[in-house]
């Protein structure tokens, strides 16, 4: 595999496992790179937010980084919105549907409770 770089520091992208899943980390800003269907997948798997390593308020100045380029194939990568958490924004690779979450992103995601679902239901709600 060629060396990634991250999409927002230009820093390193380190491997690192976990229930034999290999996601990609930034040495530098802690973001980290989920190959399709790899956050799913671990956001069902006990203990995978300790992935997460980096704190959440680094995560929210990257959030401020603009157009980013896919570490993998380097297509312009687009913004997303988690549904039942909308405060969590991430970017998507439109060709290989990778996922990039800044640090602290992914544990936001992962610990999805039950106040998300409830604002997701009645958010829309009118008085």
């Amino acid at each position: 595999m060629n060396e990634l770089n991250c999409p927002k520091c230009q820093g390193d992208l380190e491997q690192v496992v976990y229930a034999n899943i290999e996601v990609e980390r930034c040495v530098e800003c802690k973001g980290i790179w989920f190959d399709s269907l790899e956050a799913q997948t671990l956001k069902e798997i006990e203990g995978s937010e300790t992935l997460d390593v980096g704190q959440p308020e680094t995560g929210s100045k990257f959030n401020e980084v603009g157009d980013i380029n896919c570490p993998k194939c380097r297509t312009k990568m687009t913004k997303m919105v988690e549904l039942n958490q909308p405060h969590i924004w991430y970017e998507k690779c439109p060709v290989c549907y990778g996922i990039w979450f800044d640090a602290g992103e992914f544990k936001d995601y992962k610990e999805e409770n039950f106040m998300d679902a409830v604002k997701g239901l009645f958010g829309r709600e009118r008085r």
